[in-house]
C-alpha cells in the first residue's frame, strides 16, 4: 500500500467540521453532561468519515495504456455514433473521489459546464455540472467528463490546459458520489465489463492490441 493523504481541494470542507468537533469535545470534556458527550461523538464521527471520504491514496499505474480515470463501478459501456465508446464509473460516497488521467498525454481542453445535480447513476445526469476534459494521446483524441451529483455539487481541476500529464497522474477532484466519462478512441475495444469495479490509475480500460473490425461493432 502506498502513502495515503487528504486530497487537494478539501480543507475548506474539512477544516470547519474537524474545528467544530474540536470544540464539542472539549465543551464535553469541561461539562461532563450527556447531550454535550453525545454531540462530541456525533461530530468525532462525521469529522472521521469526512476525512475518510476523501483520502488519496498513492498508486502505482497498473499495466494498460489506458486506465481507468476513477474508482467505482462501470454503469455503462455505450457505442457512440463518432465510432467511439463512452465509457461510464459510478462513483459512490465511499469510493475514493480523486480522478487520474487515463493516458499519456497534453490536455488541450478543460471545459466546465453548468448544470444540474441530478442522482449520478440516473440517465439525465448527463445535464449536471460538468468538466469536460480533452487529452491528445499516441492513441488519439481521449475526452473524460467528470459529472456532479446530487450530493457532490463541487468539481474542482487540478491541473490546467497545456499540461503533460502522465497515465495515473491527479488531474481533479469530485466531491462525494459521482460519475466520470471516458470516451475510448474510435473502434477500441474496452476492456472492462458492466459493473465491474475499477481502481483509478491500475484499471485498464482498454485491450492493447485488439480493435473493433468497424465502428457498428463497437460493445453494449
Amino acid at each position: 500500500m502506498g502513502e495515503v493523504r487528504l486530497a487537494r481541494g478539501t480543507s475548506r470542507w474539512l477544516a470547519p467540521m474537524v474545528s467544530a468537533a474540536a470544540v464539542t469535545i472539549g465543551v464535553a470534556t469541561a461539562r461532563r453532561s450527556w447531550p454535550w458527550t453525545a454531540a462530541a461523538t456525533s461530530m468525532t464521527a462525521l469529522s472521521g468519515l469526512m476525512l475518510w471520504f476523501f483520502r488519496d491514496p498513492d498508486r502505482t499505474p497498473g499495466a494498460g495504456s489506458i486506465l481507468s480515470p476513477a474508482d467505482g463501478v462501470v454503469q455503462a459501456i455505450e457505442p457512440w455514433p463518432d465510432g467511439r465508446t463512452r465509457v461510464s464509473i459510478f462513483m459512490s460516497p465511499f469510493d475514493v473521489h480523486v480522478n487520474r488521467a487515463p493516458a499519456d498525454g497534453v490536455i488541450t481542453s478543460v471545459q466546465h459546464v453548468s448544470g444540474g445535480y441530478l442522482p449520478a447513476f440516473e440517465k439525465d445526469s448527463d445535464r449536471n455540472e460538468r468538466v469536460i476534459w480533452r487529452l491528445d494521446t499516441k492513441h488519439g483524441d481521449i475526452e473524460l467528463v467528470q459529472i456532479a451529483g446530487a450530493v457532490a455539487r463541487r468539481i474542482v481541476p487540478y491541473v490546467p490546459e497545456g499540461t503533460r500529464v502522465g497515465r495515473g497522474e491527479r488531474i481533479g477532484l469530485i466531491r462525494l458520489g459521482s460519475r466520470v466519462d471516458v470516451y475510448l478512441p474510435e473502434n477500441m475495444i474496452p476492456a472492462v465489463r458492466l459493473r465491474e469495479r475499477t481502481r483509478a490509475g491500475q484499471t485498464a480500460l482498454n485491450h492493447e492490441d485488439t480493435r473493433c473490425a468497424d465502428s457498428g461493432n463497437a460493445p453494449s
